[in-house]
């Protein structure tokens, strides 16, 4: 006999018939919760050889008489969504954007809108504002109210209604988490509601040819709230990221069936609404300090962008049994594993002293070409003494001390040299041949050792 209700799991998303500590699946813990269970959809027997009400059966088809065209993309207006997108919206796509709160994911949304209503139908639809809360926030940004629609709705159904009436190009929904659909008994936000409310936006996508872009709010752990399987639905995932107290926002792509991965956008929030950021590395190092200790430039692709990053530390003697290990912006593991190098390779005792590690403007490195640059920020913060304000530095450490070569070099050093630097410092082996920029010296080093003793 069927039970009456089932147990899900928050994370992951799985079901199952009995409560259980640990989900099975992901292994959290007291993630399990009790819902009713839904009635399960009466499935068709199969038919054989036609459909007896006349529609005609999907089959399989060779591949060779599949037919190949390429996908129609438009601009949304702002050259840095559109570069993530990879070349800008295409047409019958699913676009999930999250975000934690109050980030500017709405804002973002409501900004294309300006642009996107001069040549299509635009619907948003909003289950956290009035009506009349949206138009106030669109004046504030100056967008023109002209082909663009607002409905403040929450009904999944009511939705697709209007959808179809008004038959628009675009549909924005702010947000997936307050969309609910009638035949689901849980609450909003649920797994139940999230996955049905997708999955009924998909098939709208492709059905009738609309680009719905969802908003997604994101978790304390940093992954969009609802169940994993929302971001294997839609065809691209964007990630809006940077603190809301700081004037620099990154847009990410986490997937893009109709693009590249590893682009990304920058954006400064003012007073007037995003603002795109052309040139990312100039607006990185505005402000960087002179002639003061603990501070390193290097340069990170961040796609097939080259961006340059300052990385500032503190090394301060510890009054604590166990010294304090800060990391912001740069990966915490890969910080220690810097720390243990530089005492044990370099000779620096910095095992008793409190360390802390920063990265400007908001970026988050996790490629090892930016190790160089933290090793010599940690010890320019030891010995207190600067490293040179036209310096950058490029290079993976390894356990040894040993300096090894990053990719895209080239690129790197033409960024570093357009910004004004004079020296770069790089590892001395390296493969292939390498264009040095005209005017731009190069320190090429083995290891740690020989580095800080040419600089330090």
């Amino acid at each position: 006999m069927k039970a009456k209700t089932l147990f899900y799991c928050t994370s992951c998303g799985n079901e199952y018939p009995k409560w259980q500590g640990q989900c099975p699946a992901c292994r959290a813990w007291n993630t399990i919760e009790e819902r009713p269970a839904e009635k399960a959809a009466k499935r068709s027997s199969p038919i054989k050889g036609g459909s007896s009400s006349g529609v005609a059966i999907n089959r399989p088809r060779p591949m060779k008489e599949v037919e190949t065209t390429d996908e129609l993309r438009f601009a949304t207006g702002m050259g840095e969504l559109d570069r993530v997108l990879g070349g800008g919206a295409v047409k019958g796509s699913l676009v999930l954007v999250g975000g934690a709160p109050g980030i500017g994911k709405s804002t973002l949304m409501l900004q294309i809108c300006d642009s996107l209503c001069r040549f299509a139908t635009v619907l948003y639809v909003s289950g956290e504002e009035s009506e009349r809360q949206i138009k106030l926030r669109a004046e504030r940004l100056k967008v023109c109210g002209e082909g663009l629609y607002l409905l403040a709705e929450t009904n999944l159904e009511n939705l697709v209604d209007a959808v179809h009436q008004l038959q628009p190009d675009v549909l924005i929904v702010d947000s997936i988490q307050t969309l609910y659909h009638g035949d689901v008994t849980s609450a909003p936000g649920s797994v139940s509601q999230v996955k049905e409310c997708t999955l009924t936006l998909m098939q709208l996508a492709k059905g009738e040819g609309i680009t719905v872009f969802v908003i997604g709010h994101v978790n304390k752990e940093g992954s969009i709230a609802g169940p994993k399987v929302l971001e294997h639905m839609v065809d691209c995932v964007l990630y809006f990221e940077g603190e809301r107290h700081m004037l620099y926002r990154i847009l990410r792509a986490a997937k893009n069936r109709f693009g590249a991965t590893n682009e990304i956008g920058v954006f400064e929030m003012e007073d007037g609404g995003l603002t795109e950021v052309p040139n990312p590395s100039e607006a990185m190092l505005a402000g960087r300090p002179t002639g003061t200790s603990g501070t390193c430039v290097t340069c990170v692709m961040e796609g097939i962008r080259p961006v340059l990053a300052e990385i500032q530390a503190l090394v301060v003697p510890s009054s604590l049994g166990n010294p304090r290990r800060v990391s912001n912006g740069f990966e915490y593991n890969r910080s220690m594993l810097l720390l243990a190098v530089l005492e044990k390779r370099g000779g620096l005792m910095v095992g008793g002293c409190d360390a802390y590690i920063n990265v400007i403007g908001g970026l988050y490195l996790e490629e090892p070409a930016a190790d160089l640059a933290a090793i010599l920020a940690l010890a320019s913060s030891f010995r207190d003494k600067p490293v040179p304000h036209d310096l950058a530095a490029i290079g993976e450490v390894g356990l040894t001390g040993e300096l090894r070569a990053a990719s895209a070099l080239g690129q790197r050093l033409a960024e570093v040299k357009r910004l004004g630097f004079t020296k770069c410092m790089i590892p001395k082996r390296i493969q292939g041949k390498l264009a040095v920029p005209e005017g731009l010296e190069l320190i090429r080093v083995s290891n740690i050792r020989e580095a800080m003793a040419a600089l330090l």
